[in-house]
């Protein structure tokens, strides 16, 4: 016998955001979810007709996004936010991050670190992050139990961290955290080499055969300041991105994460490979690693997303905030208001997020079919009035704070602003707790 179809829910919106077809912008429309997906898109007062019997959310005031896709995290890093901040990257990262985390690293640090980035996440719109951290077994519980969507780095470097003493344990650990979450729906797993300077060529070898065997995007700090250029030439006597080359990683499951350092003919060569680029607009900015050259990029056919990178660098996981960067610098460099317009910036937080995980089937837009990660924004504030173009409002006026429901695979993990599936109280209180436990080390 078969079990009863569930009740469908019905989210009645202002305005929609399909993302595909471009630049569409629909007013008083309606999604449909059942189950885990959406099963309808059409106009308010036919789905009112329709779909009487339904649950109803009333969004009347609101614009209905796809849910945002974070394409670069490293989410327990929250707990380190603000801690070494206005510092060269060298001296930030050599004598303030990694001895802090080689000191404080743990399942303890990275499970209330990744459940505060998540829920700073969550009531940013976003539904989806592409994390790379150590203890990938806590963050993927983590993820599961607060009912996201992430890509997890399986992490590799030729250090010994708490996570694992040599690169042989750190594959094989990884491995075995991607065979105890394989199937579920909800995650997805990379392999997370740190960056061409922390990776052995033997290393690059084995992990582009398994990316190959496997299947695995390889998600990777690249080309983010112009020492890795010099300490790749010191070191190898070539480019990173020969090396790259040489191990038959510059290909479509790269998602190569920064890349300041970009020249004309590298820039067609990452085409030719297809590679795909995730931008950290204010990360790069803020450490004064450079700029990506996304409006090169775009011409040349390249696939970009965007990241924020972790809140010890940026210092927030902020997407609508990082998006409104790119375009603004995109502007300022090329000198052209028309580079990176909205509706495009829109796309580097949602569809071109998807297409870098190959999700694009299933997130990503809001189509009939696809999976039910959604984000309600309420435009009400004096901040988003008038509004004259949807789009604009959403990446050049809108603030995150507006986001007040958010929705993954028809589970809302945010309804009116409240987080359903995180203590919120007592995430605060781990952050201070952690506060004491850090600043007694300096």
């Amino acid at each position: 016998m078969k079990a009863p179809m569930a009740r469908p829910t019905v989210l009645h919106a202002r305005y929609l955001l399909p993302v595909r077809p471009a630049h569409a912008v629909l007013e008083h429309h309606s999604v449909v979810i059942r189950d885990t997906r959406i099963v309808d898109v059409l106009s308010t007062t036919a789905a009112k007709s329709r779909y009487r019997d339904a649950d109803q959310v009333n969004l009347q005031d609101h614009v209905l996004l796809p849910g945002l896709i974070n394409m670069h995290t490293h989410s327990p890093m929250t707990l380190l936010r603000g801690y070494a901040d206005d510092l060269p990257f060298q001296q930030w990262l050599n004598e303030f991050i990694w001895p802090l985390e080689r000191k404080f690293v743990s399942e303890e640090f990275v499970a209330d670190g990744t459940r505060l980035a998540m829920a700073e996440m969550i009531r940013a719109g976003t539904t989806c992050f592409n994390e790379n951290y150590f203890f990938p077994d806590i963050m993927a519980a983590a993820v599961a139990k607060a009912g996201m969507r992430a890509c997890i780095g399986m992490p590799i470097i030729e250090l010994p961290t708490a996570w694992a003493g040599d690169v042989n344990e750190y594959l094989e650990k990884g491995l075995d955290v991607l065979k105890q979450w394989r199937g579920f729906s909800r995650l997805r797993f990379s392999l997370a080499p740190h960056a061409p300077y922390s990776v052995s060529d033997k290393s690059l070898e084995q992990i582009a055969v398994l990316s190959a065997d496997l299947g695995l995007p390889v998600h990777m700090h690249l080309l983010e300041t112009e020492w890795e250029v010099t300490h790749s030439f010191q070191q190898y006597g070539i480019h990173p991105l020969e090396r790259l080359e040489a191990h038959r990683l510059l290909n479509s499951r790269l998602l190569a994460v920064h890349m300041t350092q970009l020249t004309a003919d590298e820039i067609r060569m990452l085409a030719d490979r297809r590679v795909h680029v995730v931008h950290c607009p204010q990360s790069n900015l803020k450490l004064a690693s450079g700029t990506c050259r996304i409006n090169d990029l775009r011409e040349s056919g390249l696939n970009i997303a965007i990241g924020t990178d972790g809140a010890a660098a940026n210092n927030n996981l902020d997407l609508l905030s990082e998006a409104q960067t790119a375009a603004l610098l995109a502007k300022g460099v090329s000198g052209d208001p028309r580079a990176v317009d909205a509706f495009t910036a829109l796309e580097m937080i949602t569809i071109n997020g998807a297409m870098a995980l190959g999700l694009d089937h299933e997130i990503g837009t809001i189509e009939t079919g696809k999976l039910a990660d959604l984000a309600a924004l309420d435009l009400r504030a004096p901040e988003t009035q008038p509004v004259h173009n949807v789009v604009s409002q959403v990446i050049y006026a809108a603030s995150s704070r507006q986001f007040t429901d958010v929705w993954v695979e028809g589970q809302r993990l945010m309804d009116a602003g409240k987080l359903t599936t995180l203590d919120l109280a007592g995430l605060m209180e781990n952050a201070e707790i952690w506060r004491r436990k850090l600043s007694a080390a300096r």
